[in-house]
């Protein structure tokens, strides 16, 4: 066992198994974090601890975080926060006691990895199409039917995506990866994520353009290959032309008809973006498409900021769904409308730790990116540039899933790509 700890095949499966886990149940996931967690911190050793200052800015959040309970108006839920946020102070702190680990390391992580999300992605596969033959409903192959609402297709995608990059980005491609590569980019048209497969397309794109070795007359062969199938899946796959036309539709047109009204129900309204930001009364059957609901949460935040003083401290971690609340009330909201939280990464935080946080998590983000480019790490750079997209439509570390899959990327590629400047602590 000590042998496979000090030649880190014992750290990097546990790395990898926390990882392939995502998609599983929450207490299989946290059983993989505290199985990681207890061997590292058993093995640990003073004189081995070494300490990279990105390490600190994660440490730095979740001290904020703890230091809300000092100020939150909702004590019971950042208590629970809190519980749920400390991957944001173990798993750094865990990096600090592994055995360096390098880019051989990190690339058998990522490997298992990808193969695991194309295992994945055919198991959900089989699982539509069996659903298919049963009932009979073209539904089941797209969004949230194709994985769960609980799992959540936008979560998945972005687990997904990872993987493409790294078959993406591999030199020498065997049939297998090609394979992969086709089967996880099926996969995510499929899930419909909007912002996913926008930014995908510019990765793959960018990666075509500037990073890949091949010759220009391939690249622009594969680059038209991938554009011409990318909007031909948009606009002849009907569930997913649905997706982005409401979105097109909510910038030019008011209250257009919402295509799912239903006879018995009435007719639902769709809320322009215009109408988000501006429309102080909203009726009991206004719809809010995706970016038109983000905008409008964009705009209650606001209000609170010139509202409540909340711009150094926030509400307190967890602390802001009442105040939610009490903005959908206040502008005749559908009352469903305030479980949701903020859906925005950056204004959850914000809203919740005050500017400090904010600052906090958009120098992790900086960080990350500007370490990708530096070392020219393609999987690195789409990780960054996913995350940074991501964290504008979803508070995506307000989920036990979100914080695993993003502080441990986090961790391990910034610690990896840079090592030479750790320091020992003695």
């Amino acid at each position: 066992m000590d042998e496979l700890w000090k030649d880190k095949t014992l750290p990097t499966c546990l790395l990898a198994a926390m990882l392939i886990t995502l998609p599983l149940k929450h207490n299989i996931g946290s059983l993989t974090c505290i199985v990681f967690l207890l061997f590292t911190f058993l093995k640990a050793k003073k004189i081995d601890f070494s300490f990279s200052k990105v390490l600190l800015l994660p440490i730095l959040l979740y001290a904020l975080m703890l230091l809300s309970l000092i100020w939150t108006i909702e004590n019971n839920l950042t208590v629970r926060g809190l519980q749920k946020e400390i991957l944001l102070l173990l798993v750094p702190l865990a990096f600090c006691a592994l055995p360096k680990i390098n880019r051989n390391d990190v690339n058998k992580v990522i490997k298992w990895y990808s193969f695991t999300m194309v295992c994945f992605a055919i198991f959900y596969f089989i699982k539509a199409i069996v659903r298919f033959i049963n009932f009979g409903n073209k539904g089941v192959f797209f969004y949230h039917e194709l994985v769960t609402l609980e799992l959540n297709a936008i979560y998945m995608s972005v687990f997904a995506s990872l993987g493409l990059f790294y078959f993406l980005t591999k030199k020498e491609k065997s049939i297998i990866d090609k394979a992969g590569f086709s089967v996880l980019i099926v996969f995510i048209f499929l899930l419909s994520s909007k912002n996913i497969i926008v930014v995908d397309l510019i990765l793959i794109i960018t990666y075509y353009s500037f990073f890949s070795a091949i010759s220009r007359k391939t690249k622009l062969i594969i680059l038209s290959t991938v554009i011409v199938i990318s909007i031909s899946s948009i606009l002849f796959i009907k569930p997913i032309r649905e997706r982005f036309m409401i979105e097109f539709e909510t910038i030019f047109v008011d209250g257009s008809l919402n295509k799912n009204t239903k006879e018995n129900q009435g007719p639902i309204y769709n809320v322009s973006l215009k109408q988000a930001w501006n429309q102080d009364q909203f009726q009991q059957n206004d719809f809010f498409p995706g970016t038109a609901f983000r905008l409008f949460q964009i705009r209650i935040f606001k209000e609170m900021l010139e509202q409540e003083n909340i711009l150094f401290t926030g509400f307190g971690l967890d602390a802001s769904q009442n105040k939610i609340k009490e903005k959908v009330k206040e502008h005749n909201l559908y009352p469903n409308y305030g479980e949701f939280n903020f859906h925005n990464e950056y204004i959850q935080i914000f809203s919740e730790l005050g500017v400090f946080g904010f600052l906090v998590l958009v120098s992790m983000l900086f960080i990350t990116i500007k370490r990708g480019i530096i070392n020219k790490d393609f999987v690195h750079i789409a990780f960054a540039v996913t995350m940074i997209v991501l964290f504008l439509t979803e508070s995506f570390l307000s989920r036990q899933r979100g914080i695993i899959f993003f502080i441990i990327f986090y961790c391990m590629l910034n610690v990896a790509d840079n090592s030479n400047e750790q320091k020992i602590l003695k």
